[in-house]
């Protein structure tokens, strides 16, 4: 088997700024190791621009009006990975069996390349071989009609669907006749859904670019977007350059959040000179966001009294909380009732740091709150977003220009892909619509989400799994059962333009159907077709596909999910041809469903494409006050789950699953982490040196970890690196998803079910016969 080339194993501790250089550098590997530098290049000067295609990295949005080159480090990757000339074909499977394949990494078998035509799998010979789409497509209809319920499907979407797909895809499953859902917003964000809706009436954040550029003052908290947002970095330095706080809560010194070069600064670049990216950081305890803005709330709450005290003007807004908002008494009742001595101990803060952090907050005008997974991934997810709305509440900073809220999303087009309805609870309004316009009844009973979807899979209720994108097995956690779940399917059909583990999850049946990505151009009857996608900021753009296809055999998600439909329902319904012949069919039904994309195709045109009108921007709540809300909630008894109490067992250590700077989500684009200092691995867990002395560890051994859980089951992975790092005392972190297995399934968010992957207790055994790694300057 062809080998991709790794860097020797070894650590340095990096001393440059984020960018700059050392992104320069890793660009230029990555156009050389496409095979095809020049068309890619070629291609990347039209990523995020009118007329040409949007980046298939993050979600982070575009500033309007520049003719600059749009694409950062990480965007660079993401289109040569997708743009290779390597190709994963009949011939390839023909040499490689399943059990070969899966003793790869997942690096390797992203590495093969394209998958360029559909595939079956074949038990007698363990192969994969060649199927015609017709095939593929009755097999498929095969399978769903002959379930006893529609309910036994899960029909999961990944955050690159374009917004035609998912459309397209939500109302074939709905026309079937379930709401079983599953997607990656599951496992990431659901949590910025539930708490938003709740205190907002809106789901999605509330700011726009331009909001940056007026903010006085930006928090960012458990976000890391150095490595996965690198667009941000601009108007992060460009605010700190004009004298606004840029206020940082993270228990990592990330690199991304301390100093900045710009590649596209000719002074930077040559000066080799680098700008501030904060005026503040903070280092709380995992787990201890919450506790950390409670501690900043009580802090207003004691200089608002004082003010009083003295009839001068206080920190709070009280004309907006009164007419703008609800539950303020109740929510002033818990900050009574809530403990100094508990904020200190949950948040891992000093009181003083603490209180600097909510004069940092009081001091300024407008103000910007951003968060991403490190938020999100707790138990207490949902109450930590509601405490960062109250805070922004007590200052009036909602529906102010350049004040609001930020969840800054990862895949592409993961908040659009919400919006086009892939919800395992939606909305009875959006199931009124599409009955309206397509004559038939939904299904109104809620679906399945992620972690319920691998239970009903492991349990034998769902039968069938349908992957849109991604990387089912390995995006989820508790890998172990997630793969057992997706091997019990009597069919598991993978979407893909890449190679992965899910494809290796066999059963009794399995099929591969390869699809454009969204560098390849997508031509279908009516000619060159374009798709469109939703940015964090709720901005729709247009994206047309620059370079040629691999093969015929790859077809686009749209041409996929109408094959898939007209031989599982035929055309009583919906004309899925014509859906498929010209997306603008879609995107008419699309304009008379989802409110917002009225004149959808006529609004495409504007360059920088249209925005979502946000109620919230106006102070419009569709709440059922029809105000913004207060919602109270007490600190955790414990940070410690009741599972882990529960067990009998002490843990070392509280781990932390992360990215490297050579991944985007599941997706590994190298063996690196420069701003860390790893070349060529990703076993290693990074640990404060003291707490390797504590637990008698040697830097540079390997160790094995296990969680620690209440129900029996041994989650372990083997063989890690231990790495010497600037982390918290009692903290550990390591990629993902090689950690995955240590995510127990029942471990997961109050509210949005999703996975606890920011707070696993473990305990550490060295493992044996491994002689530790020399490293230096860590």
């Amino acid at each position: 088997m062809s080998t991709p080339k790794a860097g020797r194993e070894k650590f340095k501790r990096y001393t440059g700024p984020a960018a700059g250089w050392g992104a320069l550098h890793s660009v230029t590997n990555a156009w050389l190791g496409s095979s095809q530098p020049i068309k890619n290049i070629r291609a990347l000067l039209k990523a995020n621009q009118h007329g040409g295609f949007d980046c298939p990295g993050c979600a982070w949005g575009e500033e309007p009006g520049t003719g600059r080159v749009k694409f950062c480090e990480n965007g660079a990757k993401a289109v040569n990975w997708e743009a290779t000339s390597r190709k994963v074909d009949a011939d390839f499977f023909a040499r490689h069996s399943v059990a070969q394949l899966r003793r790869q990494t997942d690096y390797w078998l992203e590495y093969q390349g394209r998958l360029t035509e559909p595939m079956r799998y074949d038990r007698d010979s363990d192969h994969y071989v060649p199927i015609s789409w017709d095939d593929a497509f009755a097999l498929i209809g095969q399978h769903l009609n002959a379930l006893d319920s529609p309910g036994e499907a899960e029909f999961y979407t990944s955050g690159r669907a374009s917004n035609e797909a998912a459309f397209l895809y939500q109302l074939f499953v709905r026309i079937f006749g379930t709401n079983n859902f599953p997607d990656c917003s599951n496992m990431c964000h659901e949590a910025s859904g539930v708490a938003l809706g709740a205190s907002l009436g809106t789901g999605k954040g509330t700011v726009t670019f331009a909001d940056f550029e007026q903010a006085d003052a930006i928090f960012v908290l458990g976000q890391n977007p150095g490595t996965n947002h690198p667009r941000m970095l601009e108007p992060l330095r460009d605010a700190v350059s004009r004298g606004a706080q840029v206020v940082c809560f993270n228990p990592l010194k990330e690199r991304g959040l301390e100093r900045f070069q710009h590649p596209q600064s000719m002074a930077r670049m040559l000066s080799n000179s680098a700008d501030a990216m904060h005026t503040a950081y903070f280092r709380p305890a995992l787990g201890g966001d919450l506790a950390v803005l409670r501690g900043m709330a009580k802090y207003m709450l004691q200089w608002q009294r004082e003010a009083q005290r003295y009839r001068l003007e206080g920190v709070f807004d009280e004309a907006f909380i009164l007419s703008q908002t609800s539950g303020f008494q109740d929510y002033i009742a818990v900050l009574d009732t809530t403990d100094w001595a508990d904020v200190v101990a949950q948040s891992g803060l000093r009181l003083d740091e603490i209180e600097q952090a909510a004069r940092l907050f009081c001091d300024a005008g407008n103000t910007i709150f951003c968060w991403a997974m490190g938020i999100t991934q707790h138990h207490h997810g949902v109450a930590t977003i509601q405490e960062i709305v109250n805070l922004q509440l007590l200052r009036g900073n909602i529906g102010r220009a350049g004040s609001g809220v930020c969840p800054v999303r990862g895949h592409s087009n993961v908040q659009g892909d919400r919006t086009m309805g892939i919800d395992e609870r939606p909305s009875p309004a959006f199931l009124d619509r599409l009955q309206e316009y397509f004559g038939f009844s939904p299904p109104r009973k809620p679906g399945h989400n992620t972690v319920e979807a691998i239970k009903a899979l492991l349990e034998g209720r769902a039968k069938v799994f349908i992957g849109l994108g991604g990387n089912f097995a390995q995006a989820t956690p508790d890998s172990r059962v997630t793969h057992a779940a997706l091997s019990r399917c009597a069919l598991n059909v993978q979407i893909s333009t890449k190679l992965n583990r899910s494809h290796l999850m066999v059963s009794n049946d399995a099929l591969i159907l390869p699809c454009l990505g969204r560098t390849d151009i997508d031509r279908q009857a009516s000619g060159h077709q374009c798709v469109t996608v939703e940015d964090s900021f709720s901005m729709v753009h247009a994206s047309f596909g620059q370079l040629e296809p691999l093969s015929e055999g790859m077809k686009s998600e749209p041409w996929i999910i109408a094959g898939m439909a007209r031989a599982t329902l035929g055309d009583r319904i919906v004309d899925w041809q014509a859906m498929r012949d010209d997306y603008r069919t879609i995107r008419a039904a699309i304009s008379a469903c989802v409110p917002g994309f009225e004149h959808f195709e006529q609004r495409l045109q504007s360059p920088g494409g249209f925005h979502l009108a946000n109620t919230v921007a106006t102070r419009c709540w569709r709440t059922d006050s029809g105000k913004a809300r207060f919602i109270a909630s007490d600190l955790p008894a414990d940070l410690l789950p009741e599972a882990v109490r529960s067990s009998g067992e002490k843990h070392d250590l509280i781990l932390q699953s992360l990215r490297s700077h050579d991944q985007y989500n599941t997706t590994i684009y190298g063996l690196d982490d420069r701003y860390r200092g790893v070349t060529g691995q990703r076993d290693i867990v990074f640990v404060n040196q003291h707490d390797i002395d504590r637990l008698g560890l040697i830097a540079g051994a390997k160790i094995d970890m296990v969680s620690i859980w209440n129900d029996g089951v041994e989650r372990r992975v083997r063989g890690f690196r231990v790495l010497p790092y600037d982390i918290p005392l009692g903290q550990a972190a390591a990629y993902y998803p090689e950690v995955n297995p240590l995510v127990p399934l029942d471990s997961y968010g109050v509210g949005s079910s999703t996975p606890v992957s920011k707070y696993i207790p473990i305990r550490v055994e060295p493992s044996q016969g491994d002689a530790p790694l020399a490293f230096s300057g860590a």
